[in-house]
């Protein structure tokens, strides 16, 4: 999925500044995501968050925003998620994990998010054992690579997995509920999972919307 691009570092681990995959998307936010226990940083993952630079007409009305208050503008990050562009979600292991337990974290926050607006049904829950029953066999290596890539064209997300040098594992999940919640998960302002992508993602987009003419 990548291109002859230059080379942002997240953390030590390289995230192409353009991806392409049905047309290229730029990398606008980049993160990690960590604990801390006993005053020790234990760091999980790294994302980068891609987007069709058309992403721009969707948010005119927030031009002239500092990233300050894009970060905590929920309105502006549910725009974003709605918008009909292309959009990936690259994710890099620093931590090793089993993939079954992956799985569970998705799961839950997915479901979590659902039944507080009353839309978890069977169609859901179905969907949520398919992503769990992908993830239950992998192996979360350092360096194995996830990707979540929504498609401006369908309500999808084709879900890939690499890593141990073996040939990428795709599943796709069609329900858009559980699909919106995947997007909220990553890229949902103030509930997203990785606070320093959020920040990163609203200092690019900051910067873009003060450019629109």
């Amino acid at each position: 999925m990548g291109t002859e691009a230059e080379v942002v570092m997240v953390d030590g681990i390289p995230f192409p500044s353009l991806v392409n995959v049905t047309k290229p998307l730029s990398l606008l936010g980049h993160g990690i995501t960590d604990i801390e226990i006993h005053f020790l940083q234990i760091k999980f993952t790294a994302i980068g968050v891609y987007l069709d630079p058309q992403i721009v007409s969707h948010l005119h009305k927030w031009k002239g925003k500092s990233a300050a208050e894009l970060t905590q503008d929920h309105h502006f990050f549910q725009t974003i998620i709605s918008a009909p562009v292309d959009k990936l979600v690259r994710v890099v292991v620093i931590k090793e994990i089993k993939g079954s337990q992956f799985g569970v974290q998705i799961e839950s926050a997915v479901r979590d998010r659902l039944a507080e607006i009353d839309k978890y049904e069977e169609e859901e829950e179905e969907a949520l054992e398919q992503l769990v029953e992908f993830f239950q066999s992998k192996y979360f290596n350092k360096d194995s690579v996830l990707t979540f890539y929504f498609s401006a064209a369908s309500p999808t997300v084709q879900i890939g997995f690499a890593g141990d040098g073996k040939e990428e594992a795709k599943m796709e999940v069609k329900n858009g509920n559980v699909v919106e919640m995947i997007q909220k998960w990553y890229l949902g302002g103030s509930t997203a999972l990785s606070p320093t992508t959020i920040s990163s993602l609203a200092t690019s987009l900051s910067l873009l919307t003060s450019q629109i003419e």
